[in-house]
């Protein structure tokens, strides 16, 4: 029931719609790093979008401080703030981890660790453990095909990412980030550390990135879409 609820609060966002529009051309006849598309800074306006890139620019790789920099500014923007409201307004009629009490009190302790996992998680996954296994944290957009295939090429790099060089290994970053994240919340997570309850909020953490990956694939779509439903009113 916990688990179903979560899910469920996560899942309220998000439309997928048409294909996107051609990648610009970034060839040329010298050997320097394009320059790529802007990216929207907020999904929706509000969901951070820190992280996003376009697959078709030449890959390159970025350093230690830019990993840093975009688990930062995801772990410190204001939206991560209502985010964890939401999810402690969640956890408080759930009445999970019950030694905190009800009332403020429990739901101030609740609002507190919501707070903790989406940093420590952020700081893990886009941050150290990219940077102790050389892998990228970006995500890398498609853009173009059909809805299906987009879809499934989001979900897939929360397993398949990207290293330094380039290649394709698994996603250490995303599992691993997030499991080192799950072991420390132990510490704060006084009624919920069983075996069961550390898979549950694994695969909760890995899942709420995955449906996150869609929304960044899809966003310029939608947002195209919106553009033209407001000139026809």
């Amino acid at each position: 029931m916990r688990l179903s609820l979560r899910i469920a609060a996560v899942l309220i966002l998000g439309v997928v719609v048409s294909h996107a529009q051609d990648s610009p051309d970034t060839s040329t006849p010298n050997p320097v790093i394009p320059v790529q598309p802007t990216e929207d800074k907020r999904i929706f306006g509000v969901i951070p979008n820190n992280r996003t890139t376009e697959e078709s620019i030449p890959f390159h790789s970025i350093s230690a401080m830019q990993k840093l920099t975009i688990a930062a500014k995801d772990s410190f923007d204001w939206p991560v703030f209502p985010t964890a409201a939401a999810f402690a307004g969640l956890y408080q009629i759930e009445n999970q981890n019950p030694s905190f009490g009800q009332g403020m009190k429990g739901y101030a302790l609740r609002f507190a660790t919501a707070y903790g996992d989406q940093t420590i998680g952020n700081i893990m996954t886009e941050g150290l453990v990219p940077i102790l296994t050389h892998q990228d944290p970006r995500y890398f957009r498609r853009g173009e095909g059909s809805i299906l295939g987009r879809t499934g090429f989001a979900l897939k790099q929360i397993v398949i990412c990207r290293t330094d060089s380039g290649r394709y290994v698994f996603n250490i970053s995303e599992w691993g980030g997030n499991a080192a994240a799950v072991a420390i919340s132990n510490a704060y997570y006084p009624d919920t550390r069983t075996a069961s309850d550390n898979v549950e909020r694994l695969l909760i953490a890995c899942g709420t990135d995955a449906f996150s990956n869609v929304l960044k694939e899809f966003w310029p779509d939608v947002k195209k879409k919106l553009k033209e439903w407001k000139g026809k009113i």
